[in-house]
């Protein structure tokens, strides 16, 4: 069964009270709570954006190279996101509306390409 990352930016969302962040909070929890009762839930977390990066790692001559925070250049940030494994992409867009609506702020879906992927790959080589 195909996985599919329900995401969201942090630029996407406008400034919010604690409070108004505690009730879409509850609001997505409820969402949360029917996705394991159907169990298609795998993982989700949210919280984070540009303020939480703690640094970032590239490549150079085979060897990693850490530099603090993002790049300068990033303009947009993960906020949060929902990973559920589900029948198809019909599915997953059902449970990426749902999280849309309790939480009032777009969400952008994207399916693992996942391991019968990779194998169509390689025998197409």
């Amino acid at each position: 069964m195909p996985q599919y990352l329900i995401a969201f930016n942090d630029e996407w969302v406008q400034e919010h009270t604690l409070e108004e962040l505690r009730a879409k909070a509850d609001a997505s929890q409820v969402v949360i709570t029917d996705m394991q009762k159907a169990g298609v839930f795998v993982f989700t977390d949210g919280g984070i954006g540009a303020e939480s990066v703690l640094f970032s790692a590239t490549a150079k001559d085979g060897k990693p190279v850490f530099t603090d925070g993002p790049y300068v250049e990033t303009k947009e940030h993960l906020g949060g996101f929902c990973v559920v494994e589900v029948d198809d992409d019909e599915a997953a867009r059902y449970w990426a509306g749902r999280l849309a609506v309790a939480l009032e702020w777009p969400q952008e879906v994207h399916r693992f390409p996942g391991r019968e992927h990779i194998l169509q790959l390689e025998e197409s080589e």
